[in-house]
This record gives structure tokens, C-alpha cells and sequence, in this order.
């Protein structure tokens, strides 16, 4: 499978003006790459193949004096950017005929020299290296943080600039599964606000509630950047310490995930969680805390390593009654209003919410994979007693 291995680049100033221009260069190409086929749609004109696009965009190009600077750049770095475009286009079409599953994508729109995220990928046609430094086509070797051996050859890398001006090097690389020893325990997670996730054996872990915490420094910070003179330099130093401080929280929020989704996938051979839509969740007045817990992120981690690492994992429908639903003798309760934590079944069984719906989230999850495998989801039939009400007539 292929995974991807981020390291922080330390680009000298020359380097940095080369990254520049990369990306200005890149910005450009993917803008003309656009506006032809804007043109051309609105002109009636057929539709411009990609092959054409690249001559007109690129070769073309650089043969004239308006565009004789993109020359100064690696010829991998606008052929990429063209193909980023191209497939814009590609997605677009499939959202709208139906063939691309999920929300439909808007169509490609133009980038902006002034867009916080800056990113240009050299691919093995541009002959980058690897070594104690990245040497890029046109840039040079570039100071890499080595946190890591890269475990192959990569395919291609990304260099991004973030909001926060830090530089990064994204390596595609591809890996083989790495299955671990097989464990005996299995578990239901149901993720929460007050905890961030329940196991199905009882275990909490708590939401560290990054951005929550980050809240009162953020606010000085935020009209320490709305006091400042539109265009003025200090206005672009306060929006850097404002992105900075945001770069913080999301990075401790990632490494929180990594370390409680690695160890939820060691320690368990089948994972089970709910399948929560968050994009509802995140337009009511919840949005805050459901943006700040990250869940998405979470479980898409748990489901790729799980993967790679030879576990079982299953989502269960969104529509299923996990919290209402009595894990002892089945029952469904008729309301179960957020405030409530603890409640009583009919049965006599006091739940506590989440455990219990953890528990029926594994129960579910592992029906499911039962049934998957064609193997018996409910209990066995038996032969009815004579006096079993219900029972059907000639049973014994």
C-alpha cells in the first residue's frame, strides 16, 4: 500500500525565492490551463484535449516573452500542476454524471498568489535525490529534519508552504502490510465530546480538547490582527503568529490521534466504530467541539492502519440505536436526549451511555462480519416447547 512520510524543510533564502517562483510558475499554468477551457466553454468551441492544453500552456508558452519565465522552473513541477488541473476537471465531470460516489465536487476554480497553502510535486521524471539532503531540479539541496528512514524509494514528493510559512517535503512511498501478532481482544469504539472515545471494555479516554485550549491566546492574537492596517507588513506578521498558533493546536491534535489510534489497533484484532455524520453535526451549535475532536481524521487513521497492520475494521451505520439500545436484554429505549448519561432499562440493567453503546457497537460490528462471511448472524433455531407461545403448530 502506499502511504505518505512528511518531513520539515529548512530552505535557505536562495532556496526559498526558488521555491517562489516554483510555485508562482505552477500557480500560473494550472490559472491558464483554466481559463482556456472557461473560454472555450463559453465560446462553443469543443472541448480542449489535455494533450493540447499542454502544448498551448507549456510548450507554447514558454516561447513567448510574456511567459519565457517559466522556463526558469522544472518542466516536471507545470507538468504536474497541468495534470492537477486536467484531473479538477475529471472529478468535476464524474460528481455531476453520477459516476463519483460521495459529495459532488465544484468546478476547478482559479488559485490565488495569495492562498496561505502553497504546494508544487516533482515526480521520478525530474530526477530528485535523496540523501542526507532533498536535491531538487532548479532549487538545490534542500536541509531536510530526517525524523525517520523513508522505508523505499519514492515515487514522487510534494513541497508545500503552510499558512504558518513552514516548508514541507511529502514523499509517496509504497509498503508492504506489516501484520502484527494476532490478538484476542476486539472492541466497539463510540466517540463523544465529554470523552473523546469509549471502548467496549469500559476504558475512556479523554478529549484533550486542543483548540479549547487554545482559545484565550488565540483571541489576543486575533485582535492584535484585526487592529493592523489592511496591506501593511505588520498586518502580515500579526496573520503569521495568528497561523502559527493554529499550525500548533492541529499538530498536537494529529499527534494525539496517532498515538491513541496505534495503540487502539495493537492492542485489538477487530476494531468497530460508528459511522457519524459529522457534516451535520458540524453545522449545529456542537460545531465547535466537533471540529476541535477531529473524528473524521481519527478513524480514517484507524481504518489504514488496520490495513497496514492486518486488523479488522468495520463502520457501522450512522442510523443504528448504539446508545439506545439495551446491551443485556435488547430492549430500545424511547428517548435518549444528551444529557442523559445514565439510564435505566427496563430490564433492571443500569447503562452507563457510552459503554453501552461501545458495547453494542462491537456486538453490531461483529454480527456484521459474521454475516459477511457467510456464517450464522442470529441464535440457532430450536425446537419450540409445546406450551411456547409463538411457537408454530407441528414445530415438536
Amino acid at each position: 500500500m502506499q502511504l505518505r512520510y512528511s518531513f520539515r524543510l529548512d530552505p535557505s533564502p536562495g532556496q526559498r525565492i526558488a521555491l517562489a517562483k516554483a510555485f508562482g510558475c505552477a500557480r500560473v499554468v494550472f490559472n491558464d490551463a483554466l481559463a482556456l477551457r472557461r473560454h472555450a466553454h463559453a465560446e462553443g468551441l469543443p472541448f480542449i484535449s489535455d494533450g493540447e492544453l499542454s502544448k498551448r500552456v507549456i510548450t507554447h508558452a514558454k516561447q513567448h516573452p510574456e511567459r519565457a519565465w517559466l522556463g526558469e522552473v522544472s518542466a516536471v513541477v507545470l507538468q504536474q500542476a497541468l495534470a492537477d488541473a486536467c484531473m479538477a476537471y475529471r472529478n468535476f465531470f464524474a460528481g455531476i454524471s453520477g459516476r463519483r460516489k460521495g459529495p459532488k465536487p465544484a468546478p476547478p476554480r482559479f488559485r490565488s498568489r495569495k492562498d496561505l497553502r502553497q504546494a508544487i510535486r516533482f515526480t521520478r521524471n525530474a530526477r530528485f535525490k535523496v540523501g542526507e539532503k532533498l536535491s531538487l531540479p532548479k532549487i538545490g539541496d534542500v536541509a531536510v529534519r530526517w525524523s525517520r528512514a523513508l522505508p523505499s524509494e519514492p515515487s514522487s514528493v510534494t513541497v508545500i508552504k503552510d499558512a504558518a510559512g513552514r516548508y514541507f517535503a511529502s514523499f509517496v512511498v509504497e509498503i508492504a502490510e506489516q501484520e502484527l501478532p494476532e490478538a484476542e481482544a476486539e472492541t466497539g469504539i463510540d466517540l463523544g465530546l465529554g470523552h473523546f472515545a469509549v471502548l467496549a471494555d469500559g476504558r475512556k479516554i479523554g478529549s484533550p480538547r486542543f483548540l479549547r485550549r487554545a482559545e484565550k491566546k488565540l483571541r489576543k492574537l486575533q485582535k492584535r490582527l484585526s487592529r493592523k492596517e489592511k496591506g501593511s507588513k505588520n498586518r502580515a506578521k500579526a496573520r503569521l503568529q495568528v497561523a502559527r498558533q493554529h499550525a500548533k493546536v492541529a499538530d498536537a491534535r494529529r499527534e494525539f490521534h496517532h498515538q491513541t489510534s496505534t495503540q487502539i489497533i495493537r492492542d485489538n484484532q477487530a476494531v468497530f466504530v460508528e459511522d457519524l455524520a459529522v457534516n451535520g453535526l458540524a453545522r449545529t451549535k456542537l460545531a465547535k467541539s466537533v471540529h476541535d475532536a477531529g473524528w473524521s481524521s481519527f478513524v480514517a487513521m484507524l481504518e489504514y492502519k488496520a490495513k497496514l497492520y492486518g486488523r479488522a475494521f468495520a463502520r457501522i451505520g450512522r442510523f443504528f440505536p448504539s446508545s439506545k439500545l439495551c446491551s443485556e436484554c435488547g430492549a430500545i429505549a424511547e428517548a435518549m436526549p444528551l444529557g442523559v448519561r445514565e439510564w435505566a432499562c427496563v430490564c433492571g440493567t443500569v447503562h452507563d451511555r457510552d459503554v453501552n453503546a461501545a458495547i453494542n457497537i462491537l456486538a453490531d460490528g461483529r454480527a456484521e462480519r459474521l454475516n459477511a462471511s457467510g456464517g450464522q448472524v442470529g441464535p440457532p433455531r430450536a425446537v419450540a416447547r409445546p406450551g411456547e407461545r409463538g411457537s408454530l403448530r407441528g414445530a415438536a
